[in-house]
């Protein structure tokens, strides 16, 4: 099942839209599409030895402070235990690819070794 767009009330980003319906379907994972290619240990634009992270925790995002959606989607990610795929969408293919569950991005869940479950 794929939503797009918000859910027409203020203050509900669409990061929180999209957890939300995820939730309310029992998704057995979240797809962010942005115009990042995944989840990196530092800003990339600051930092020239960032590196992209294939694997994140829930908890290891909190810890290092790291951005990633809005605070509300990412707790209703983890509460619900829905991993989540971030992942770079202008990059050709890649849409398809995290449709298929290939490995793209980065994934966040709560243990690291789970991107062979999806």
């Amino acid at each position: 099942v794929i939503f797009g767009a918000g859910t027409g009330n203020p203050f509900f980003t669409t990061d929180t839209a999209a957890a939300l319906r995820a939730a309310e379907v029992g998704a057995q994972v979240m797809l962010k599409a942005t115009k990042v290619d995944g989840i990196y240990d530092k800003d990339p634009k600051i930092h020239p030895d960032a590196t992209l992270q294939p694997e994140i925790t829930y908890d290891e995002v909190l810890e290092g402070k790291l951005s990633v959606m809005d605070a509300t989607a990412f707790t209703m990610c983890q509460e619900n235990h829905i991993p989540v795929v971030v992942f770079n969408m202008h990059g050709q293919g890649n849409i398809t690819a995290a449709l298929r569950g290939k490995p793209i991005g980065s994934l966040v869940s709560a243990a690291r070794g789970s991107r062979d479950l999806l």
